[in-house]
């Protein structure tokens, strides 16, 4: 040991119980609060309480205090010691670690349990990215989510160093020829499963406008062109999107057209020589728009929908939309006043937008399924901790049967919803592209449907569990109060559950047998 760090029984700490001499134990580590008590934010009088000063106050610290507060250097300093024949066996986030809470984990990343779906390749792969996102994307999204600055060019380069904007497109062409993870995952072997493990390791940063600003734009907008775009496009934006270089988004909804798709405004007109189209019109809700350099646009033309590729160029305007998430998102208000495209930028043809934009939405909506169920994963494991560790009424919270009622539910639906999007992701490594737009729209639509308004039921039972807390964005319940402030979101982007319901079973009737009768 340090001189620094003695070695002390609990009898010697006990001797530094006043004011201006007040040591504290807290899981077998002490500390010197002689000079911290008059800044403690709490107030000096919490820390010369004759149950904390010169005691030990663990119990005490964790009800109203998370982990990382001792990890923060200017707390971490006043350790000065530890308890002789004692160790410490509470930990903070452990970069690249499991979980161990029940629940926290999938099935298959959980130990003694087994999956079907998942090979040790995928799992392989899984410790790879969890370390990745621990290590170089979890300090950035804490940062950007609350000052609202986009995510740092520093994490997309890195990023693209190991082709991660790439593999969030899925499995496809655009991966030929790539390293993916330095050589971990060969391009012809990465499949539905590999992204939906991206995905969810990412969820877990716990910022939700952070991760849509973490190029959620491009996972919607750049398909598109990998899909429709002519060779010399693609050539030219492909590369420079997946590097990072470039930025791009998905620009559909307006403030008169969400789900009605065919109910835009904004309109294409060519030139007379028609060698040009000439867009006016908004665009509303367009995540990462207010830093993007290309516009994956819907328009009306003579012809019908169109989607065209316009640049960020004179004409185009973006503003910032106040949101109940952050502004990480870029989410934004788009205007296009006579803004000249060549006639290439048609994405798709004339007229044919309507299949250009349903061509990507299954994937769409499956991508937010995979970030929904990780998502109420992670709630699950906060409210498992809470109810640990805080005690009411003289006892554990988690001794409360209407606690544990609630508990049970939000349990049964992180499981449901993760076992069902397995089974679609399985289909989905199965099936042909066209194959999956047929059989799979009804299941996926259906699947947002149940798994935002599980996110809905969770986040309301978990304010319940966290009571003040869970409505307060810093301190113990700073993850719940997020969650439930931003839970609309999964609800309402991709589709608008009502509407996502009603096209899953239209799907259904389609497909009735003529000669199914009772």
């Amino acid at each position: 040991m340090s001189e620094a760090l003695n070695e002390l029984t609990r009898e010697e700490v006990l001797q530094h119980n006043k004011d201006g001499d007040l040591w504290v134990i807290i899981d077998a580590k002490v500390y010197n609060l002689s000079r911290f008590a008059n800044l403690h934010p709490g107030g000096r009088a919490v820390l010369v309480d004759g149950e904390v000063a010169g005691q030990d106050a663990t119990e005490a610290f964790y009800g109203l205090h998370r982990h990382e507060v001792l990890e923060r250097p200017q707390y971490a300093r006043l350790q000065i010691g530890i308890i002789r024949g004692e160790k410490s066996v509470i930990t903070g986030r452990i970069v690249g670690g499991l979980s161990g809470v029940p629940y926290a984990e999938p099935t298959y990343l959980t130990k003694g349990f087994h999956s079907p779906y998942y090979t040790e390749n995928h799992k392989a792969f899984q410790k790879v990215v969890r370390k990745f996102f621990d290590e170089v994307v979890y300090p950035d999204a804490q940062e950007r989510e609350l000052d609202g600055k986009r995510p740092s060019q520093e994490v997309f380069d890195k990023m693209a160093e190991v082709n991660l904007h790439a593999m969030r497109l899925g499995p496809g062409k655009h991966l030929k020829g790539l390293s993916l993870f330095h050589g971990l995952v060969k391009p012809e072997e990465f499949d539905y499963f590999h992204e939906l493990i991206i995905t969810q390791e990412m969820i877990r940063t716990g910022a939700r406008g952070y991760a849509d600003g973490l190029l959620g734009g491009k996972v919607i907008g750049l398909p598109p062109v990998l899909n429709f775009g002519s060779p010399e496009m693609k050539a030219k934006i492909v590369p420079e999107v997946l590097a990072a270089k470039k930025f791009i988004c998905l620009a559909i909804s307006e403030a008169h057209a969400g789900s009605d798709v065919l109910g835009m405004k904004t309109t294409a007109v060519k030139t007379e020589d028609g060698k040009y189209w000439i867009i006016n019109g908004e665009k509303k809700w367009i995540t990462n728009g207010h830093f993007a350099d290309y516009f994956t646009t819907g328009c009306k033309t003579e012809n019908g929908l169109t989607v065209i590729l316009i640049p960020r160029q004179e004409g185009v305007n973006t503003k910032l939309i106040k949101t109940s998430y952050s502004s990480a998102a870029g989410t934004a208000f788009v205007t296009f006043d006579n803004v000249r495209v060549p006639v290439e930028n048609t994405l798709g043809p004339d007229g044919g937008g309507i299949f250009v934009i349903l061509s990507n939405f299954n994937h769409e909506r499956w991508v937010m399924i995979a970030a929904s169920a990780r998502a109420q994963r992670m709630i699950v494991e906060e409210c498992l901790k809470w109810v640990s560790q805080r005690k009411a009424f003289g006892k554990p919270l988690s001794s409360l049967a209407v606690i544990r009622a609630k508990l049970a539910e939000m349990i049964a639906r992180a499981e449901a919803v993760q076992s069902w999007l397995e089974n679609v992701t399985y289909q989905m490594c199965n099936m042909a592209y066209k194959e999956q737009a047929i059989k799979l729209a009804g299941q996926i639509a259906f699947l947002k449907m149940y798994s935002t308004q599980c996110a809905q039921d969770t986040a309301r039972d978990a304010v319940q569990i966290f009571g003040g807390r869970g409505i307060t964005q810093t301190g113990m319940g700073r993850f719940i109060e997020h969650y439930h402030r931003t839970i609309p979101f999964d609800a309402i982007l991709g589709g608008a559950e009502d509407v996502l319901g009603d096209l899953g079973v239209r799907q259904a009737m389609r497909s009735m047998p003529k000669n199914a009768r009772l």
